[in-house]
């Protein structure tokens, strides 16, 4: 039996660190170590293994406390009837050779991977215990997370992407085509039913879960179904009124009415032209945000202009004086 790693040593926290700790420790590690970025994918393994039990507070219950996370190789209840002290059980067996010693002593032979009792015992020799061996539980397999990039443009009308992954415990890769449905959002979740770790005693394999990631886009932001963009227009366009031409992310271009007075960061709403809405009917709406732009310099006619504006303004727009 392969020794159980100290997973506080490898994500380099202490015994007890706090799960946030525990968390900010594995995503530094694993950005430093990902195999897409030209990081060692044993490591990255080790990584994941050793979060996989220390952020799960049952898991690393079991680990602080046998040195395992693995109830396959913990020690259950013991057949017959009465209550069993462990110490009676383990303890009593003195330091001849074969005896147990210890509980901490059993601790210490999980830890270096002997099991709880030793490399040498056969459970042929157990007798007096009462009740038959028993069989380990099925155990589905561990579930895998994917992060997958699309653009703006994929996102928004959908697209089909290759993935291809590495199941810890299979040899060989595997590629997958991913469907990305028109107005995928950021963060989303797609389920590749089985297509995770394998199973354990004949238990199912685990899920392959495959998050999306929008990548930034230079004119427009995505709020759900809802799609921002931010519309420059000049001092005099935003005081006077004006009609500005607006490019939509379906790629049509729309006309857009900005009313005489409108202030800087005011947000015009044009219906139905956002992204689909993954879940149920219709479209979000395109946010133009007007950009009021302040002239950094200007020629003799522009500043004439706005002399005589200066001049003709007879309105107090700092009220504290």
């Amino acid at each position: 039996m392969a020794a159980t790693p100290d997973y506080y040593k490898t994500l380099g926290v202490a015994r007890n660190a706090t799960a946030d700790e525990i968390k900010k420790a594995f995503r530094k590690l694993a950005r430093k170590h990902h195999p897409d970025t030209g990081g060692d994918e044993a490591k990255f393994k080790e990584l994941n293994e050793a979060y996989e039990v220390l952020s799960d507070d049952k898991k690393r219950k079991l680990y602080d406390q046998y040195g395992t996370a693995n109830e396959n190789q913990i020690p259950h209840g013991w057949g017959g009837g009465g209550n069993v002290n462990v110490e009676d059980i383990f303890g009593g067996a003195g330091a001849g050779a074969g005896g147990f010693g210890s509980w901490a002593d059993i601790l210490e032979s999980i830890r270096h991977g002997d099991g709880a009792f030793g490399s040498d015992w056969d459970f042929g020799d157990l007798s007096g215990f009462g009740g038959g061996a028993r069989q380990p539980r099925p155990r589905k397999g561990q579930d895998m997370n994917v992060t997958l990039n699309v653009s703006f443009d994929e996102a928004f009308k959908g697209a089909e992407k290759l993935v291809t992954v590495r199941v810890p415990g299979r040899a060989d890769k595997e590629t997958l085509t991913v469907k990305i449905p028109a107005g995928a959002v950021d963060g989303g979740r797609l389920r590749f039913k089985g297509k995770g770790g394998p199973g354990e005693n004949g238990g199912a394999a685990g899920d392959l879960l495959i998050t999306t990631k929008i990548d930034e886009h230079p004119y427009y932001s995505r709020k759900g179904a809802d799609v921002e963009v931010n519309v420059p227009v000049t001092v005099a366009e935003a005081a006077l009124g004006a009609s500005v031409v607006v490019p939509a992310p379906d790629g049509t271009k729309v006309r857009v009415r900005v009313p005489a007075g409108t202030q800087d960061e005011t947000v015009l709403n044009i219906k139905g032209k956002g992204a689909p809405r993954v879940k149920g009917e219709g479209t979000g709406d395109l946010k133009v945000k007007i950009d009021v732009q302040v002239p950094k310099a200007m020629n003799d006619g522009q500043k004439k202009a706005m002399e005589d504006f200066l001049a003709a303004t007879t309105d107090d727009v700092r009220s504290w004086q």
